[in-house]
């Protein structure tokens, strides 16, 4: 057998795998963070929409021209400079053009771009067409003019450049959004009136806080009429830190009954909305709407139209809960993450982020006026040796004509440099002839003057600050426009409750022997004649209101609770409680109550022990229910009696053997849940064959119904006063005949 040759790397590095791994992932990382996902801070674009501006602006795509199809622009992005997809490089293409994304949109486009429903919407390229917008002139104006670097492409045949020369901050202007490895940026658009003169405010006066500059930038500006309802102590919080959130809030007014949307949060879909709202009018969470309509269109861009069910609909309150459950009001994450002028990436302040845009403008002036003085001193120097040649033109044309090596000739007569010698030489003959002593002088003139200038400027930092703000201001004059997104301090809106958005309706809840229950609209309901299942009959029932929570106690003495509307129609035979609750295996619902918060009920049990309690205290968001009434052994739980007033009305309570006991409802204690104090006498002896029955409260003046079997035995407020005794006696016992108690009722 031949021995295996074991592989060798001669000329190759070898490096473990988690070095190799750590080293790859951190230059993909470097490649997102500076090369994909954050802005730079002196031109506020991303690389691939600064190689789209520079390709339209090649392509000769300005304002002025007309447009070309947007795949042209495409296929010189992705062909020249971006070698990416071209869907990719489509979409932030249309993006820049969609008056509804961006503040000041940077690309005019004809054709379907996509709408504010749905911003990806947009035509393909083949059938769209695009060319720059004036704003865009701020971006590419000063771009000949020796202002940027200049880097090869992805293939060294051309050259593209670094950054744009903006003679805004445009990253405030219009915003942007950016997820990098470890890292994300959120800067919202601004109105340019308000950038600018926060510019001018801290060229005049460098020493000013962020909180000063907030005098001028009052807060994002959206592309949108929506209200933004941040605190203002929130906004210069957000400003100064350099993180933080904004809140928009729809804008709404009344038509009528109806209530008219017209402007939405940035970036919220009015089919999104209406989704929402229609999905909570299914769900019957929002019984104060009758309809919802969009009625949109060109003149209306934003138009839903919000049908109330009555006249009597607080709309105020309404919109505030559609605020709190809907996109009608929206937060919006703040981070002012950009890469800087030493080209790391840093959250800045407002101050920070300004003092450094304004040092990228100096430093960008700076190159522009010594390119243009530079320029200016080489015409200067080549009209000085045109001027020998036009004061000399014979002796000029003679050593042409004679010498066979005329410009060296020409350079040692003269004087003059190479430079101005070839110069002279490419001059044709009839342009010499015609050349003007007093034109060359005057242009010198006017070029002197204009490098006095140039050297004045750039040596006196208050002459750059000046022309700084002088050209800050006269975009603001060309391009400005008034706010679109008002500012109103407002509270964050808070959601109604399913209590607070329910018609309040009488309502009898029924529940069944074998847990099934239902609500029937109104307060005359005879529920004993109500169809049940067979082998099921009346267990229990309460009268209610429709926005009301009810409460239901099982055979353990635990409380649940849901609210009336949500219940099932008495129409059927109801829903079985086990499908809302999670009650203890082999538990049945014994009891039923309802009322508000602050309504009081006698809670007892079978046994005869019982106390006073709130109803608050019945309820509970919990499946499983809560703990609400101890039980002794074998003891069941009583139909609730409510309390009207404490003081003044009696509790009575009837067992099985006839006997019946009235005192004051004060002698019971008002728990949060227990087992309460003995109600009625009943003898250890007589527990197993002897329990209460019953339990009513009776106002004074009311009067006192006891059902046994088919017949009714009433007892005015008067005539219990046979019964009256002491709390925890044995009370009095009901005539011969009515000692079969089933049940007690008040009138």
């Amino acid at each position: 057998m031949t021995e295996s040759v074991r592989p060798t790397f001669h000329g190759f590095e070898q490096i473990p795998l988690r070095e190799y791994a750590e080293r790859a992932y951190l230059d993909y990382s470097m490649y997102v963070v500076l090369d994909r996902a954050l802005p730079f801070l002196g031109d506020g674009l991303k690389p691939v929409q600064r190689r789209i501006i520079y390709s339209m602006s090649e392509l000769g795509l300005n304002a002025a021209s007309k447009p070309k199809k947007s795949a042209r622009t495409v296929g010189d992005v992705i062909g020249k400079f971006h070698p990416h997809g071209d869907s990719a490089c489509y979409e932030a293409m249309v993006l820049m053009a969609q008056p509804f994304s961006y503040r000041y949109p940077l690309i005019e486009g004809q054709g379907n771009f996509g709408s504010s429903d749905d911003p990806k919407s947009f035509a393909a390229m083949r059938y769209t067409e695009s060319k720059l917008t004036p704003i865009a002139e701020i971006l590419l104006g000063e771009l000949a003019h020796g202002t940027v670097d200049w880097d090869p492409n992805f293939d060294g045949t051309l050259e593209e450049p670094s950054w744009m020369p903006a003679r805004l901050p445009h990253l405030l202007l219009n915003g942007t959004t950016g997820i990098a490895v470890g890292m994300a940026t959120d800067v919202p658009p601004h109105n340019l009136n308000e950038v600018v003169s926060a510019c001018v405010r801290l060229l005049e006066d460098p020493d000013a806080t962020t909180r000063d500059l907030c005098e001028h930038v009052l807060g994002p500006d959206y592309p949108t009429e929506a209200e933004i309802i941040t605190p203002r102590a929130d906004l210069v919080s957000m400003y100064e830190s350099g993180n933080g959130s904004v809140r928009a809030r729809a804008v709404f007014e009344k038509d009528g009954a109806n209530i008219v949307v017209t402007a939405l949060p940035h970036q919220v879909s009015p089919s999104k909305v209406i989704e929402q709202i229609a999905t909570q009018m299914r769900a019957k969470k929002l019984p104060w709407l009758e309809d919802i309509r969009d009625e949109s269109d060109h003149a209306n861009p934003t138009r839903i139209v919000l049908v109330p069910r009555s006249n009597r609909v607080d709309i105020d309150q309404l919109m505030g809960h559609l605020f709190a459950t809907t996109d009608l009001e929206k937060s919006f994450r703040v981070n002012f993450n950009v890469i800087g002028l030493d080209g790391r990436p840093q959250v800045k302040s407002l101050k920070a982020f300004l003092s450094e845009w304004l040092q990228f403008r100096a430093d960008t002036v700076t190159r522009r006026l010594t390119h243009r003085l530079e320029k200016v001193e080489r015409r200067l120097h080549l009209l000085e040796g045109l001027l020998v040649a036009f004061l000399n033109l014979d002796e000029v044309i003679r050593i042409i004509r004679t010498e066979d090596e005329p410009k060296p000739v020409l350079m040692k007569r003269f004087e003059l440099s190479e430079e101005q010698t070839d110069y002279i030489l490419e001059t044709r003959l009839r342009q010499l002839a015609r050349l003007e002593e007093m034109k060359i002088r005057g242009e010198q003139a006017e070029l002197e003057a204009e490098r006095e200038k140039l050297v004045a400027t750039l040596g006196s930092k208050a002459k750059l600050r000046k022309l700084i703000k002088d050209e800050l201001l006269a975009d603001a004059k060309k391009f400005g426009d008034a706010r679109r997104s008002p500012l109103v301090a407002r509270g964050a809106a808070q959601a109604l409750s399913e209590t607070d958005l329910a018609p309040s309706e009488p309502m009898t809840v029924v529940v069944s022997e074998k847990g099934w229950v239902r609500a029937a609209k109104g307060f005359d309901v005879d529920a004993a004649a109500l169809s049940y299942r067979e082998g099921d009959e009346l267990q229990a029932y309460a009268r209610a209101r429709s926005n009301q929570q009810v409460a239901f106690l099982d055979s353990t003495g635990r409380s649940y609770s849901t609210i009336v509307h949500s219940l099932p129609s008495a129409r059927g035979n109801g829903e079985p409680l086990t499908g809302r609750f999670s009650p203890a295996p082999g538990a049945s619902f014994q009891a039923v109550a309802s009322g508000d918060n602050d309504t009081r009920f006698v809670l007892a049990s079978s046994h005869g022990y019982g106390f006073v309690t709130r109803f608050e205290n019945l309820t509970s968001r919990n499946k499983a229910g809560k703990a609400m009434l101890s039980l002794t052994p074998n003891a069941k739980v009583v139909q609730p009696a409510q309390v009207g007033d404490v003081e003044q009305d009696r509790v009575v309570v009837a067992t099985s053997a006839g006997h019946l006991l009235a005192f004051p409802v004060s002698e019971l204690p008002e728990l949060d849940k227990g087992k309460g104090n003995k109600l009625i006498d009943i003898p250890k002896a007589k527990l197993g064959t002897e329990r209460v029955v019953a339990v009513a409260v009776v106002a004074p003046g009311g009067t006192l119904s006891v059902k046994s079997g088919a017949r009714t035995m009433t007892l005015p407020w008067k005539d219990l006063d046979g019964y009256v005794g002491a709390r925890a006696t044995r009370g009095g016992l009901l005539p011969r005949g009515w000692q079969k108690v089933e049940g007690l009722s008040v009138e």
